[in-house]
Order: structure tokens, then C-alpha cells, then sequence
């Protein structure tokens, strides 16, 4: 195996990581483990200028071995978080990366701290028995999938490059390995404050709100209590985001509190899934038996994650324990109101209506009594979930969709064009709207399977022609219309797995 060089290689942008000034209970130093033969499998352009990052070094041997954890990069300061967490509503008390390692932070190019991570880059104090590896597999998944997400407009983690190891990892079956670079505006979640609180750690638990404060959430430093006033815009963000995610039909397979970030972003892509015909109960992950995370749940869980911060956060909210408790509560009671919010302005605008036709209080209940009977028909008739949204630009593409009793079809329809002529809005407007937040393209989950075997065998187009596709997934493009329909019977996934 070949030895790191001793020298840094400079990238273009120097590394900082201020994460490796907190306490070190929360993090181990640990260096990746080199590779074999490290080539480029994907470069994410785009984000490498956002980062400061001039592509074409990006691209060269010295910093692919960089992207591989062969060769150190100037200002790294490698290291694997510490977080624990409730997985499944099982409390674990030791997770932490066991495959990922943190090289440090960039600042981007809107002043935006951004961390830099490896994974698959080779085992960790937390691999709890593992190789530390990842497949290619995986690796592309989460590459494709964070970017469409970031198409979508969802906030996510999102992929710099993806290299191949040159070695084989043993899955279910030998797989070629492969190392993500992912990017993130913080690899904090919940299960990193879980961590510290649980060890009754009130200087570590001190220290890193104060790093997501500062480097996060600076307005919030000058709050009477900081603590409370960090639970409730965690809160807010992760209701905004199980919203966004449940409006593009998107499930996320392992709401773990380890999978939960502090900062509202889409973190870890294993058995996700996007639906194709909906259904509110719909699951895929493989490990989700009892069907915790099925789309319609993700409310409750996420409600039920920004509690398990609220616990850990009660001895920085107030000195007086009665005091933090109920302000905590009181806070945590909230939530199922932000999300009512969120998800009433993502559903609306699905269905064509503008923001302001929400503000009066009758009419947000209509639109929201229409939604939910659009959802309903939607199940009853076992249609898309994306093309029945795009389908509501005209009734005959609808009936077209909606193809048996068009009874109930004829009379939603009829209530809407009455709701929308009420709420005073304009049907460009409405039509515009739609099509502003009903995309044409998603990534099928037939589709990225196909892609993943494709990459396995050493076909890497597949994977390209899907990423092109799924870069402007609101167009309507007729060349891309393959990318548009539905799996056919024998293409349907039913299950997705984690693959680590």
C-alpha cells in the first residue's frame, strides 16, 4: 500500500477546520488510508469554482489522490467526528464516522464556510468492526442523488468528486471501491449533541453550540437564551425540509438522529427513495420493517428528532431545570405548526396557488382540504406522484393520468378552478407556478439502479447521461422524455438497501 507523501498538495484553496479547535472528545485525528490506484470516476465542476477550486488542478493525479485520502492537502487537519444516536428509536451511544473523515473547511465564494469529507476513505476509531470502505456503488448514489436534490432546490450535502480506489470491497459480493467527496455547510447532527449530553459533557456540550452558533446561526449569539433559540430554528429548518422533501414524493429511509443535521440539510443518501405511484405509507429501505420513516411519517420523526435535541440542550437553556424543561417543551409543542406551514405553501404551490393565498385563514383551510384530496386521488388511482402534479396544467392531461371513475376527478377539478377564481388567481400565474414547483424529471429509483450496474461493470455513461438529465429537472425537454416515465412493471424497485 503506498505511504502518504510527507508534502501537502496545494489545491488551489488552503484548508482551515475549525471543528478541530473544539474539545476532542468530539472528534478522533485520524489520516485516510491510501488507495491503490486512485482515478477520477466524476468531478463536480460547478461547486469546485464555487469552493475556489480550479477544476482542471482538481482533475490532476497529485489531487485525485487528494480526493482518494493518498496524499494530504495543504491546511488539512484530518478527522473523523464523534456523534452517537437513536437509530430507529433505538438509542445508541457510539456511532461516529466509521468511514467518513473530515479534511476541513473552504470558504466559498458567497463567504460561506463549506466542510470537506471523505468517505470510504478507510477505517476510523467508530468502523466498530467495518473496512472503513465504500463500493462504487453507494458512492454514485449519493453523488447523483445530492446533486438532484440541489437541482430540486431541497438544501443537501452535495458532491465534489467521486474516485476509484482501485480495489475491491467485499459487500454481498466483491464491488469496485470507490471514496465521495461530500461538502456540507456542517456535518453536525443531532446525534453529535447526543453524544456529549449523554456523557453529562456540559463543556463539550457548551463548546460545540457555540461552534454551530458562530459559524451558523450568528444572529441568534445575542438571544436571551441562546440554547432555546438554537432548538427552535433547528426546528424550523428541518420542518421546511421534510416538506420540501415530501412535495418532490422524496423519502429518506433513515431519519436516524445520526442522520439529522442541526443545519436543515438532506444528509446521507443509503435507501432513500423517490416514489413513483404515490402512496402516503409508501416504504422502501430495506431496514425500515416497521416502516418508521414511510413518506407520510417523516413529520413525526423529524418532530420526534428536534426532541431528542431539546433534551440535550436543557442545561445551556436555562439554570433552573423546571424553567428549561417548559421552555423546552413549549418550543418542541410547536413544531407540528411549522410544519403545517411549510407543508401548506409547498402543497399550494404545487397545486398553482401563490403564497399570499394562504394568509387568509378560510382560504389556507380550502387549499389545504384541496391538496389532500388531490392526494387522495392520486392513491386511489395507484398514479405517479410526479406526473399527476404535472399532469394539473390541463384537464385533458389529468383525465388522460386519472383514468378510471372521473367522477371524483370532475369534481375536484371543478372546486379548484372555483378556489382559484376566489383567491384571485391568475391562471398564467397559477400555470407558472406549477410548473415552478412540479418537476418534469426525478431520479427514478429503476433508473438509478441501472445506472449503479452499469458503473459496477465500468460503464460510467449511464451515470452521465442520468446526471445531465436531472440538472434542470423543471424543463420540459422531449429529448430527456425517457427519463420522465414511470418504471414499467418489471422495472420497479421495491426495496433499497444502505450498502455499507
Amino acid at each position: 500500500m503506498p505511504e502518504p507523501s510527507a508534502m501537502p498538495i496545494d489545491l488551489g484553496a488552503r484548508f482551515d477546520n475549525a471543528y478541530a479547535r473544539l474539545p476532542e472528545q468530539l472528534f478522533s485525528r485520524v489520516e485516510p488510508t491510501p488507495v491503490a490506484r486512485p482515478s477520477l470516476l466524476a468531478l463536480n465542476r460547478e461547486l469546485a469554482v464555487e469552493l475556489g477550486l480550479p477544476p482542471e488542478r482538481l482533475a490532476s493525479d497529485e489531487a485525485v489522490a487528494v480526493l482518494a485520502g493518498s496524499r494530504s492537502a495543504d491546511g488539512a487537519e484530518p478527522l473523523a467526528m464523534a456523534y452517537a444516536g437513536h437509530q430507529f428509536g433505538h438509542w445508541v451511544p457510539q456511532l461516529g464516522d466509521g468511514r467518513a473523515i473530515l479534511l476541513g473547511e473552504l470558504v466559498d465564494s458567497h463567504g460561506v464556510r463549506r466542510e470537506v469529507q471523505l468517505k470510504g476513505a478507510g477505517r476510523t476509531p467508530w468502523s466498530r468492526g467495518g473496512d472503513g470502505r465504500a463500493g462504487i456503488g453507494p458512492v454514485l448514489r449519493e453523488y447523483v442523488l445530492g446533486e438532484a436534490m440541489h437541482a430540486l432546490g431541497v438544501p443537501t450535502t452535495r458532491a465534489l468528486a467521486a474516485v476509484a480506489t482501485g480495489e475491491t470491497v467485499l459487500r454481498e459480493r466483491p464491488l469496485p471501491g470507490a471514496v465521495l467527496t461530500r461538502v456540507a455547510r456542517s456535518h453536525v447532527r443531532v446525534g453529535t449533541f447526543q453524544y456529549v449530553a449523554a456523557r453529562g459533557d456540559t463543556e463539550a456540550l457548551t463548546a460545540l453550540m457555540m461552534h454551530v452558533l458562530e459559524h451558523h446561526y450568528p444572529a441568534l449569539l445575542d438571544a436571551d437564551r441562546p440554547a432555546l433559540a438554537l432548538l427552535d430554528a433547528v426546528m424550523q429548518r428541518q420542518a421546511a425540509l421534510v416538506a420540501h422533501w415530501m412535495s418532490a414524493g422524496f423519502i429518506h429511509g433513515v431519519m436516524n438522529t445520526d442522520n439529522c443535521s442541526v443545519l436543515g440539510d438532506t444528509i446521507d443518501y443509503g435507501p432513500c427513495a423517490f416514489m413513483d405511484d404515490f402512496a402516503a405509507d409508501r416504504v422502501f429501505s430495506s431496514i425500515d420493517v416497521q416502516a418508521r420513516y414511510a413518506w407520510g411519517n417523516q413529520p413525526a420523526m423529524a418532530h420526534w428528532n428536534t426532541a431528542q435535541l431539546a433534551q440535550c440542550l436543557l442545561p445551556l437553556i436555562d439554570a433552573d431545570k423546571n424553567t428549561s424543561l417548559g421552555l423546552a417543551q413549549a418550543s418542541v409543542d410547536g413544531f407540528d405548526a411549522l410544519f403545517s406551514t411549510c407543508w401548506d405553501a409547498r402543497l399550494g404551490a404545487k397545486l398553482g396557488f401563490a403564497a399570499g393565498a394562504l394568509e387568509d385563514p378560510a382560504q389556507a383551510e380550502r387549499i389545504r382540504t384541496l391538496g389532500k384530496d388531490y392526494l387522495g386521488l392520486l392513491q386511489a388511482n395507484e398514479a405517479d406522484f410526479t406526473q399527476g402534479f404535472r399532469a394539473l396544467r390541463d384537464i385533458e392531461t389529468l383525465r388522460g393520468l386519472l383514468d378510471t371513475d372521473p367522477a371524483p376527478l370532475e369534481a375536484w377539478w371543478a372546486t379548484r378552478e372555483a378556489l382559484l377564481e376566489e383567491t384571485g388567481t391568475d391562471r398564467q400565474a397559477a400555470q407558472a407556478t406549477m410548473r415552478a414547483n412540479n418537476p418534469v424529471r426525478i431520479p427514478r429509483n429503476h433508473q438509478v439502479e441501472r445506472m449503479i450496474e452499469a458503473a459496477t461493470e465500468g460503464d460510467l455513461e449511464p451515470m452521465r447521461a442520468l446526471q445531465a438529465a436531472l440538472a434542470h429537472p423543471f424543463d420540459e425537454d422531449p429529448a430527456l422524455a425517457a427519463y420522465e416515465r414511470p418504471p414499467t412493471p418489471d422495472e420497479r424497485v421495491q426495496q433499497t438497501f444502505c450498502g455499507t
